[in-house]
């Protein structure tokens, strides 16, 4: 046992120094804007670009609905399999893995083909080109990303209905004269806190972090920002990877704050 604590320890620090060395060089590389010296001059130009909050700001906003509409897809649909479909769980499972083997490249050109002409019926236009008019892309985008937030946000919530029992409460509640949306509302997303901040962390990184159907869609976001902000800047783009890493870590830490002291699944409107 004590020589295999032994092997443990070292496989974790042959990890942990994959994952901390780049980022300790990127790290070190983003203070090096003025020669022989280290500062934080590069921060402090990135930071003061008003390009930059501008996408960030818009991949926040985008962030937030797309955990929004995830959330609102996916609780209701594995409630509904777990309680009354079990036997479509897998069929389910393999929908939600798909985004893993469908690349980013191919969905962002299906949503183009598809929704960037208009919509006929007997020659008579009903709906414009999306691709056109901002709302329209900003729709479209918020889609691809909750395609490819679906296999985080199912298993998170998947995980949380499966650490509760799901039939006793809904039985309860319908006892006491609850129906189906307040059941959902007041009774199976409150159990499901600690899943569901988990998963909208994972979401949250993903939007921030893609490239590719935001480049394509032509939408302001923070990551296309940062792969042209590299074609002309060295240092800059280097801080603003270091920032969205201590982001997306703060992130992490507020939710280990707000599920500490729950196991999985928290019971307050579950009583």
């Amino acid at each position: 046992m004590k020589r295999f604590a032994i092997w443990s320890w070292l496989w974790f620090a042959l990890g942990a120094l994959y994952f901390l060395l780049p980022l300790y060089g990127t790290l070190d590389f983003s203070l090096r804007m003025q020669r022989g010296t280290l500062s934080l001059l590069a921060y402090q130009k990135a930071l003061a670009d008003p390009q930059f909050i501008r996408s960030f700001t818009f991949s926040v906003q985008m962030a937030v609905l797309t955990i929004i509409v995830g959330l609102l897809l996916i609780v209701p649909t594995a409630y509904w399999v777990h309680l009354r479909l079990p036997e479509l769980r897998p069929v389910v499972e393999f929908l939600t893995l798909l985004p893993f083997v469908i690349p980013a490249i191919v969905l962002v050109f299906g949503l183009i083909r598809t929704y960037g002409r208009p919509v006929t019926i007997l020659s008579v236009t009903i709906m414009p080109p999306l691709t056109n008019t901002t709302l329209g892309a900003n729709s479209l985008l918020i889609a691809g990303y909750v395609v490819l937030s679906m296999p985080y946000l199912y298993r998170a919530v998947d995980n949380g209905l499966r650490a509760m029992d799901v039939r006793t409460l809904t039985e309860a509640a319908q006892s006491l004269g609850a129906g189906w949306p307040t059941i959902v509302a007041r009774v199976i997303f409150p159990n499901l806190r600690a899943a569901l901040l988990s998963g909208a962390l994972l979401t949250f990184a993903i939007v921030v972090g893609e490239l590719t159907i935001a480049n394509f869609l032509a939408r302001p976001a923070f990551a296309p920002y940062l792969a042209l902000l590299s074609n002309s800047r060295a240092y800059e783009p280097a801080a603003l990877s270091i920032v969205s890493f201590a982001l997306t870590w703060a992130a992490m830490g507020i939710i280990d704050l707000l599920t500490r002291g729950a196991p999985g699944v928290l019971g307050g409107a579950g009583h």
